[in-house]
């Protein structure tokens, strides 16, 4: 059985009263909760093993590298990657991705080549490359997306020739919630010899990632999305691909030797982890997918999507007019909705006040609102510790709400 009570225990901060109302919170896909081992985490580093890494010989320093480097053999685990020096620490997602387009962009991109995205993509998938293609006079190139929010691969096909250089797809839509069929994607992208960027912000929380069966050249996901701290995210890229990039900042830790004439760089993976890396937030980091491994990502992901099904239907069946954004058959826990010619912005103000916590807005993915004729939306996503009863709270505030516009 689903130990809910037991996972809801572990969160302090699902005990919040918002406008003298409990909290039900419902904005996971913008970032998730932290467990209370993780909030431990960052206070027992801080409070045994704070030091900078690597180049001290004392003992704080040596307890504060083990433990960072012990949270980068623990993410090669989870992720499956072939080699812990493979993982690369960044700030989150968004700063691996641009770290794969200004770096790839720099060794293998010219002018006259293509750049292949799509249309679901996050504004973190879409402007590095647009960057990139500015620097290079390379082009973007944009997969469709259908009616029920998934990928056109005839279209996708379509688009791979002699001048694509890479393919940036997210894994999982932060607004549609469509998993998208990546094994196949980068297995086509593979044949021609191209390249592929994995965005897994949305799919690291919800589905068992290994980046070795996918096969896939480079995978980015940000910390806060897999109940760990803010400020940290992870770019797992191929060995023979890091190497033959060059580094993307320069300072301290990437550099082997510094003259005025010439510098040489370091090893991966700290070539490109210039400067003081954020070492509590890895270990922290690491204390999470502890959190998340014991329970299982295939209990979390079975749970969250019974709660996605039950408030889907209830939706569609009790309000007029409403409807949803995203009908792909495969769905991580994300429903983007909109009731009639209610304003989403008025929809989660009011809901506030009753306790709930919803997104609303064009979530950072203003092109594919356009395609889908909209300027912004609501969002409601469920997370681990998320309970049919909070569905059921949810639904009690939104007829009053709606009732009330």
């Amino acid at each position: 059985m689903y130990p809910i009570e037991q996972i809801r225990g572990a969160f302090p901060i699902l005990h919040t009263q918002v406008h003298k109302h409990p909290l039900i919170y419902l904005d996971n896909a913008a970032t998730t909760q932290k467990p209370q081992c993780v909030l431990d985490a960052i206070q027992e580093a801080y409070s045994t093993s704070n030091a900078n890494v690597h180049r001290g010989v004392h003992y704080l320093s040596q307890r504060a590298t083990d433990l960072h480097e012990g949270a980068r053999r623990r993410v090669a685990r989870f992720i499956h990657a072939p080699s812990d020096e493979e993982v690369i620490f960044t700030r989150g997602a968004t700063e691996a991705i641009n770290l794969v387009a200004f770096c790839f962009g720099e060794a293998f991109v010219r002018s006259g080549d293509e750049i292949v995205i799509s249309t679901m993509e996050h504004h973190a998938n879409i402007v590095p490359w647009q960057m990139l293609c500015q620097r290079k006079g390379a082009q973007l190139r944009v997969v469709r997306v259908n009616e029920s929010g998934e990928l056109d691969l005839d279209h996708y096909a379509s688009l791979l020739s002699e001048r694509t250089k890479i393919v940036a797809i997210s894994h999982a839509s932060n607004v549609l919630g469509t998993i998208n069929p990546v094994k196949q994607i980068i297995a086509q992208a593979h044949e021609r010899g191209i390249p592929v960027l994995l965005d897994g912000a949305q799919a690291i929380a919800h589905s068992r990632v290994d980046v070795q069966e996918l096969d896939v050249d480079f995978y980015a996901f940000s910390s806060h999305k897999i109940y760990g701290p803010t400020g940290i995210g992870v770019l797992y890229g191929k060995r023979e691909l890091l190497e033959a990039m060059p580094p993307y900042m320069g300072g301290g830790e990437m550099i082997a030797k510094v003259t005025f004439e010439h510098t040489t760089y370091n090893v991966l993976p700290f070539k490109y982890e210039a400067g003081t890396p954020d070492y509590i937030g890895t270990y922290a980091l690491s204390r999470a997918l502890d959190f998340v491994e014991e329970i299982g990502l295939e209990a979390i992901a079975q749970h969250e999507a019974e709660l996605l099904s039950y408030a889907s239907g209830r939706l569609l069946s009790e309000f007029e007019g409403s409807y949803i954004l995203g009908q792909a058959e495969h769905k991580s826990a994300i429903m983007s909705f909109g009731i009639g010619e209610i304003h989403p912005f008025d929809l989660g103000t009011l809901l506030d006040q009753l306790g709930v916590a919803i997104r609303t807005g064009h979530h950072c993915a203003e092109p594919l609102l356009d395609r889908y004729g909209h300027t912004a939306i609501a969002r409601a996503s469920w997370g681990m510790y998320n309970t049919r009863e909070e569905v059921d709270r949810f639904f009690d505030a939104l007829h009053r709400v709606v009732g009330m516009l």
